[in-house]
């Protein structure tokens, strides 16, 4: 099994700006990475097999939910809190990552925020200690950066709803005992539930044949006449907030996240960098390894800062959107030039499993694309400060 050797990069001593329980909780994290994800992740993403055993793990780690309050099984911490929890769970893989952002972001935060006392009750708990694992329905076959023109649908039926439809590109969707869904109601309204499985006429095929996300478990959710009761349906929400707000709940922790792969690869370049000997000294001694080093290191301290501060503004109630989507754009654009340029450094070592390096480039290119990918983020950062629809 592989040894982690992680020496976290905080080039601008910004544990100085966390407190003593911020720092607990990123060591808790950090310390479970080198135990039980960095030995054993490369195997699984060699076979395309996500860990299941991980799931009750991190429910005992407190990363589901780990915002959501204690009496509904969260952690009751911050903004700041969770983002180092991603940030270190990526370190370890981007699938170790999603599953838990999914889990916390996409799945317990709608339920808190727009269900009712018995949701909350019923599936809060379960789903925080990892005995359940949820997935998130928005992303449909033919709507991806346009959700609000989902085909999925429900229709009346007394007690219950008729959902029909499809989503696909779905973390956490084979295995998953709970799915929130997104669906349009005969007025046109986007109405979130809660479909679990067994539900007659719900299915969830796995996605096959990724380069990316190797280790993580990705399906569709196929409803075919599914009867809903009403009562798994959010009654205080109408409307595209509802799956957006969860996006940027999402979007926050995937900027944190790809800065710890980031940091991995950096890490993982530097040591190489140092072992490595080329012309009779290492390669770490020359200029153009150099100027790869310090442009990582310069990268990933500008991108912590800048999560820093976006944690900042989400506990204050301050932050925008538009702030979300920087921070995410940023953190995938860091981690995809820090992972390609340390893949370069470890030549022909880089692209095997002997190093993380070529697996975090693999995932990347995942994380780039989805919660809203690049150029989406873009336009969004662009809409807010022109004050101009760039979508219309």
């Amino acid at each position: 099994m592989a040894q982690d050797q992680f020496q976290s990069p905080d080039y601008l001593k910004l544990d100085d700006l966390l407190t003593e329980e911020h720092l607990m909780v990123r060591d808790a994290v950090r310390n479970y990475v080198k135990q039980e994800i960095s030995p054993i992740i490369e195997d699984y993403a060699q076979r395309a097999e996500f860990p299941q055993q991980i799931v009750k793990q991190m429910g005992e780690l407190g990363v589901f939910g780990p915002t959501i309050p204690a009496e509904y099984g969260g952690g009751g911490l911050d903004y700041i809190s969770y983002g180092l929890m991603m940030q270190e769970l990526e370190r370890g893989d981007s699938g170790v990552r999603s599953t838990a952002s999914v889990q916390g972001s996409l799945v317990m935060y709608p339920i808190y925020e727009f269900g009712s006392e018995e949701q909350r009750r019923k599936f809060l708990p379960k789903l925080a200690s990892g005995e359940w694992l949820g997935c998130f329905g928005l992303t449909e076959p033919d709507h991806g950066s346009n959700p609000a023109g989902m085909l999925t649908n429900i229709k009346d039926a007394g007690d219950h709803v008729i959902l029909n439809g499809a989503k696909m590109w779905i973390s956490n969707a084979p295995f998953a005992q709970v799915a929130v869904v997104w669906a349009k109601d005969e007025e046109g309204n986007i109405r979130g539930m809660i479909v679990e499985r067994g539900m007659e006429g719900f299915n969830t095929p796995t996605t096959k044949g990724k380069w990316s996300l190797r280790a993580s478990a990705t399906g569709e959710l196929v409803f075919d006449n599914v009867k809903v009761p009403k009562e798994n349906i959010f009654p205080n929400v109408k409307s595209m907030r509802g799956p957006l707000s969860c996006l940027t709940k999402a979007r926050f922790g995937i900027a944190w996240g790809t800065i710890g792969a980031a940091m991995d690869c950096y890490d993982t370049a530097l040591r190489y960098s140092k072992e490595r000997i080329q012309f009779d000294r290492p390669i770490g001694g020359f200029q153009l390894q150099q100027k790869k080093l310090a442009e990582m290191i310069t990268e990933i301290s500008k991108a912590q800062l800048l999560n820093w501060r976006v944690a900042v503004l989400m506990n204050e109630g301050k932050v925008t959107p538009a702030q979300v989507s920087m921070a995410k754009r940023n953190g995938c654009e860091v981690a995809h030039n820090v992972c390609r340029d340390a893949r370069q450094m470890l030549g022909g070592m880089g692209i095997t499993g002997e190093y993380p390096v070529m697996r975090h480039m693999m995932n990347i290119e995942s994380v780039i694309t989805y919660e809203g990918t690049h150029d989406i983020h873009l336009l969004i950062t662009g809409m807010d400060v022109t004050g101009m629809n760039a979508f219309t």
